[in-house]
């Protein structure tokens, strides 16, 4: 395994059912062993043997509410029955949990309906030591996956946001973390200046810093969403068409159309996911012969 000079942690608060795919995020992520991975839950997440890349953080909601209002100066109540509102404290992570982070070179944030590529095939040392900032979309940064540095300046960066408390307050999910609901807008090429109405979400943010020359942000296309089919996972990594690596997919909409029809026990180091589900080579009844 190649040695890197610049250390990578990742960050996830869940709260809630343990899903199917989980099985698969854990057998892709454990192929990334160069990068840690802090889940903050109070949930049986490790009643299963995990590799040693990935942490399990014991805390219950009402923990972080307490750690979230000591951290930030004003009181955060997430309801239980709303936890998917934790998606807008993604951006603080670096404040929330520098402890955690302490001496690693960059933080970020992901969601748990993601299978892994090859992490580090992408997110090189080279583009760590040029950048503040590293999205997976080209567009907008996506609550899927979105790196920072580890600085005072990344990681207070939402503050820099007028609407921040708004966000962390409001008993709504305000898509703070992405674009404030503002996403086709991004898409078409608007820029912050032009785009009115929502909050000042984390996408304003980024262009008023990097226009600023505060920041050096990085917005490339290593992901792949939707419902694309032709994938496929081979030890440790991801190709499209069987021609292009990928460092991630995220399986937004193939997890509401598909589940599994058997309990899931073991994962191949090869499979397949089609644009309707994920399938398993059968194994050969020849023994290999």
């Amino acid at each position: 395994m190649m040695k890197h000079n610049k250390s990578i942690a990742l960050i996830i608060c869940y709260y809630g059912k343990i899903p199917w795919y989980f099985k698969y995020f854990v057998h892709s992520f454990k192929y990334n062993p160069d990068v840690d991975l802090f889940i903050i839950t109070d949930e049986p997440f490790d009643q299963e043997p995990l590799p040693g890349n990935i942490k399990i953080i014991r805390k219950t909601l009402s923990d972080f509410n307490v750690l979230a209002t000591e951290k930030l100066g004003f009181r955060i109540n997430v309801s239980r029955n709303y936890a998917y509102k934790l998606s807008e404290f993604k951006p603080a992570g670096g404040l929330l949990f520098s402890e955690l982070l302490d001496g690693y070179d960059f933080w970020g944030y992901i969601d748990i309906d993601v299978i892994w590529g090859n992490i580090r095939d992408f997110i090189t040392d080279e583009l760590m030591g040029k950048y503040d900032l590293i999205s997976g979309r080209p567009e907008w940064m996506p609550g899927c996956f979105s790196l920072y540095k580890n600085t005072d300046v990344m990681n207070t960066l939402f503050m820099q946001s007028k609407d921040y408390v708004k966000a962390f307050t409001d008993e709504q999910y305000l898509n703070f973390d992405e674009t404030g609901f503002k996403h086709s807008a991004f898409i078409a090429g608007n820029t912050n200046l032009e785009i009115n109405g929502g909050i000042e979400s984390m996408m304003h943010v980024v262009q008023k810093a990097t226009a600023a020359n505060k920041i050096k942000p990085l917005f490339d296309f290593f992901m792949i969403e939707g419902l694309p089919g032709r994938l496929k996972w081979e030890n440790g990594y991801l190709y499209y068409k069987n021609r292009y690596e990928v460092l991630l997919f995220h399986m937004m909409y193939l997890k509401d159309i598909y589940t599994p029809k058997k309990q899931i026990n073991y994962i191949p180091d090869t499979f397949n996911i089609s644009s309707t589900k994920i399938y398993h080579r059968a194994k050969s009844k020849l023994n290999g012969l």
